[in-house]
């Protein structure tokens, strides 16, 4: 039996610093076998996931001397914190770790939708040379809605302003004297919605935040507006967007979370001949780089707290 038990991917570095002090079960596709990964934690006082492990009550009755879960991102809904907290099991993400990586996506999702010019390398190469269709707009002088105000969305504030883009903000637990209200306005969601040309989401999936972009908050964003969600599924209704994608309403999209992942063939058909959809495996966090800072930076909280309860 081991110490730590991983049961998704993981850098191969940041193992390798655990490994000189404690042993490990790595198993990066533990995380589709409950039954299995049960049986790994008897004797582990550490277990480190992605986003793909369901951490329940259950699951923790297995691990009797768990002592911390690290998690390889900062999303902490598959995490069942009232039992992490009911029996002194402490909490570890790998806070701003990928904040520069989900950032970058967010602006490049925004300059692909504006300027389909990006994806028409393939009508080039077969001589249709689609010069109207490539147009497409320009990022500055509009306007970025950010839905949520934490590190990620100030971080893509910061390089969406060097384009030139306007951004408002709704984020009712950022205090009004934080100073990240310097440079974004200050809305409330409706204003958000009605103003901006794009809605980027960047809030955590809670009883309040399920569903919050549905059916109507997309009626009242401005026709032509565009979507991006690198947050969490089950923020914004996929059934709504696609109707709305679909009558262009909305003139385009970028999902990198879904409601159930992964997509399966079914769930995924519904997304088919949808123009200017960009569909990504939830990966706007995951780059070489990123990868290694948040493995690093778990694999420093996991030493950190065993060391503390050798």
């Amino acid at each position: 039996m081991a110490d730590i038990v991983v049961s998704e991917f993981m850098d191969a570095e940041a193992l390798a610093s655990l490994e000189t002090d404690f042993s490990i079960a790595y198993d990066p596709d533990l995380w589709q076998d409950a039954g299995r990964l049960g049986d790994t934690l008897p004797e582990a006082r550490a277990l480190i996931v992605r986003n793909r492990t369901q951490v329940t009550a259950g699951l923790l009755e297995h691990g009797p001397v768990l002592k911390v879960v690290g998690r390889l991102g900062v999303g902490l809904d598959n995490i069942d914190m009232a039992a992490c907290q009911s029996r002194n099991i402490a909490i570890r993400p790998a806070t701003g770790a990928n904040t520069v990586s989900v950032a970058e996506y967010v602006i490049a999702a925004i300059l692909i939708l504006l300027r389909p010019a990006y994806v028409k390398s393939e009508q080039v190469i077969s001589g249709a040379w689609p010069r109207q269709a490539s147009i497409g707009h320009e990022a500055a002088g509009r306007t970025l809605g950010l839905l949520g105000l934490g590190a990620i969305a100030q971080a893509v504030s910061k390089r969406a302003a060097v384009l030139g883009l306007n951004m408002l903000a709704f984020d009712p637990y950022l205090p009004h004297t934080d100073p990240a209200w310097d440079t974004v306005q200050n809305v409330d969601f409706q204003t958000l919605l009605d103003a901006s040309d794009i809605v980027s989401v960047h809030t955590p999936l809670t009883q309040q935040t399920r569903d919050l972009i549905d059916g109507s908050a997309i009626a009242r964003m401005r026709r032509g507006a565009l979507l991006i969600d690198t947050a969490r599924g089950g923020i914004v209704d996929e059934d709504a967007a696609i109707v709305a994608l679909k009558s262009g309403h909305l003139a385009g999209a970028a999902f990198d979370v879904f409601e159930n992942e992964p997509v399966d063939a079914q769930s995924g058909g519904r997304f088919s001949n949808i123009p200017n959809l960009i569909l990504t495996p939830h990966i706007s966090g995951v780059t070489e780089e990123s990868n290694q800072r948040v493995g690093a930076v778990v694999a420093a909280n996991i030493r950190q707290v065993l060391m503390a309860n050798a």
